[in-house]
């Protein structure tokens, strides 16, 4: 059986050098758990490496595990730095302002981490803004340490950019409160909010207008340009059936997005997308029974969801229709898959 087409994302294996000097700051030794992950010195050096996210998350948990920290991911955050992001996160260290740090942070995201169902976003308002991080959910053990580790990251490296240790005025997370719950206050100066409706910083006007005392103007529009030409390279051959399964990951969970919500979200009236997926040998009801049976094979075997879990992420209306549709597609039961895949693994 040929691999799923649709994976849950990946990033840069720039970002695991904190994970790494965080088991250190714990007194452990990380080269050989990253050895076992595939990630020696030449792995780690390469430029356009990636880990996919299933296999961090995996990573991550051992890491946990061997120092005995639940709350590794905050130690992972403030000991990151933003060039470990790569090119996004050298580029948003030399940014005018703690604002357009904020802004290229989520906008050039895609160039060091991609998230199939969804990606981080930036919300200003009058008062200020949100910087807001996309995770993967339900929650677990496997999970948690990277919501910590992002938000960590953010707070503690706008703050370096302007020399203040943090600059959030609130911080909301998904997950429900945690043991180590303590820990939070050590590098946000306030106790966030938990079983919030999404992962975001509290940034306010006042520090959003913060300068970078190392902002160097050409050095800035220098790498926006680059990095705007490398996220254009990103989406320039994409044809319309991979626009369109990139458009489901996000619309799916608990619902069946329809080709009118597609339609508008590309901004093609309903015919003419119909009549493109047809110039293309397709059918929208085609690409959203693949996307979902490739994402289904994917979470089965890249992660620890129950079934009713991933039937909630694939937009079935229940556990067994899930089920049903799976050995449609697979001729197995999506427990049969797990199981014959753990063998394999």
């Amino acid at each position: 059986m040929k691999p799923p087409a649709v994976r849950l994302g990946d990033l840069s294996v720039g970002i695991v050098q904190s994970l790494a000097d965080a088991l250190a700051h714990s007194g452990q030794e990380a080269a050989a758990l990253l050895a076992h992950y595939g990630l020696d010195a030449a792995r780690v050096a390469q430029p356009f490496a990636r880990l996919s996210i299933p296999r961090f998350m995996r990573l991550g948990h051992a890491a946990i595990q061997l120092s005995g920290d639940p709350g590794l991911g905050l130690i992972m955050g403030q000991l990151s730095r933003f060039s470990q992001l790569g090119l996004a996160g050298v580029t948003a260290a030399q940014a005018p302002t703690v604002r357009e740090a904020a802004r290229a942070l989520s906008r050039f995201e895609p160039l060091y981490a991609y998230n199939y169902r969804g990606q981080s976003s930036f919300h200003e308002d009058a008062q200020g803004a949100w910087l807001r991080f996309y995770s993967i959910s339900p929650y677990n053990d496997y999970n948690r340490f990277v919501v910590d580790s992002v938000l960590a990251s953010w707070a503690c490296g706008l703050g370096t950019l302007v020399g203040q240790p943090t600059l959030t005025q609130r911080v909301e997370i998904e997950f429900e409160t945690p043991i180590y719950v303590e820990r939070y206050a050590e590098v946000f100066d306030c106790s966030p909010v938990f079983g919030a409706a999404a992962n975001q910083l509290r940034l306010s006007q006042v520090h959003l207008a913060l300068r970078n005392p190392e902002h160097c103007p050409s050095t800035w529009a220098h790498l926006l340009h680059i990095c705007e030409g490398e996220l254009e390279q990103l989406t320039r051959t994409r044809s319309l059936r991979e626009r369109i399964t990139q458009l489901l990951g996000p619309l799916l969970s608990g619902r069946e997005p329809d080709l009118d919500e597609v339609a508008a979200r590309l901004q093609l009236p309903t015919w003419t997308l119909r009549r493109k997926l047809a110039e293309e040998g397709t059918q929208f009801r085609a690409i959203l029974n693949d996307t979902r049976r490739d994402l289904a094979m994917t979470y089965i075997r890249d992660t620890e969801l129950a079934f009713g879990e991933i039937a909630f992420l694939l937009g079935f209306a229940s556990a067994q229709a899930f089920q049903r549709a799976f050995k449609r597609w697979n001729n197995q039961t999506p427990g049969d898959f797990r199981r014959a895949q753990r063998t394999l693994g």
